[in-house]
């Protein structure tokens, strides 16, 4: 097994870290997916609130607007703005960075957000299984493609949000699509997995190439968000409500995660930065370790070799920035 080494900083992070604690964002343009709630919305406000130029990207239009409106609304100066961005179509993926590459503005903080959690089986658009397709390939789809972008910046970095039950998945190499055996709770993690194993093997290539961009991931521990009850039903809506009420922390708690992760000094690539309590279900935002089998190379290039098939992209070629 070729092991990735997962990064640490020298400087532990000395907790609460709040939000009085986070930097200055201005002259900072942020991609955030799913905006339009949630995680998402949260980061997109507290980004522009620092300063950021945020563009906030939603499957809905009438959601997202509304959402728009509502940062709008509480920071009129913040320079927001929305686009749609539907995750479960890989051509949409396409268009939509094709669309900020020809605006050729620099693009400091890609934050890959937006998930859907244990719905019924169900296919996007090119026919992947929706939650690895939503959750992982599409986000890897849409870093590739704005790699150009994050590369002219200074400083730039790609968030990756995952999940702490991650550490129950594995990569259905025979059964992707879920057709022959499919369980929601099992697919969810699968998609989890993927994006640690994707967001650790993005930074070891980024440093392979010289780039100066990082990329880091994060995740929210047990937040309650709409994400628990959105897609589920029946009995498992039902838990999700329960588990919601009593023990979840809120959701401006567990946005703090993807909010240091995205903009704290200090740290280098290949950090994963989630809760301090007691199973990473609750705290504050702390170096957590991935499951041992995520920091795997071997199995990490291989998942990375399949998706660039299923998107039909690759890491891009990009020249080194002149000394």
């Amino acid at each position: 097994m070729r092991a990735v080494t997962v990064a640490t900083t020298d400087e532990a992070i000395r907790a609460p870290w709040t939000l009085t604690r986070m930097p200055d964002q201005t002259g900072r343009l942020a991609v955030v997916t799913g905006a339009n709630s949630g995680l998402g919305f949260l980061t997109a406000r507290e980004l522009a609130r620092k300063g950021a130029r945020v563009v906030m990207t939603a499957r809905d239009e009438g959601r997202g607007q509304r959402a728009l409106a509502r940062i709008q609304a509480e920071l009129p100066d913040a320079a927001v703005e929305l686009r749609r961005l539907d995750l479960a179509d890989l051509d949409a993926v396409a268009a939509f960075a094709g669309a900020l590459n020809s605006e050729g503005r620099a693009v400091d903080l890609l934050i890959n957000n937006a998930g859907v959690m244990m719905p019924p089986r169900g296919l996007t658009r090119q026919g992947h299984e929706t939650q690895f397709g939503v959750n992982h390939l599409a986000h890897f789809a849409l870093t590739l493609r704005l790699l150009p972008l994050l590369s002219r910046a200074i400083g730039a970095r790609v968030v990756t949000v995952s999940s702490e039950l991650h550490r129950r998945g594995r990569i259905h190499f025979d059964d992707f699509t879920g057709e022959k055996s499919y369980s929601r709770l099992a697919f969810y993690a699968q998609s989890k997995f993927a994006n640690v194993l994707f967001a650790l093997e993005l930074d070891r290539r980024l440093k392979a190439a010289n780039l100066p961009v990082i990329s880091v991931l994060a995740h929210p521990g047990y937040s309650d968000t709409n994400l628990q009850t959105s897609a589920t039903s029946g009995v498992l809506r039902l838990f999700m409500r329960i588990g919601n009420r009593f023990l979840a922390q809120n959701a401006e708690q567990g946005v703090l995660n993807q909010l240091y992760a995205a903009t704290a000094k200090g740290l280098r690539g290949g950090e994963f930065i989630g809760p301090d309590g007691f199973r990473e279900m609750r705290g504050s935002p702390s170096l957590v370790h991935p499951l041992p089998a995520a920091t795997d190379g071997d199995l990490a290039a291989r998942l990375w070799a399949l998706s660039e098939g299923m998107t039909k992209t690759q890491f891009p070629a990009i020249p080194e920035r002149a000394a």
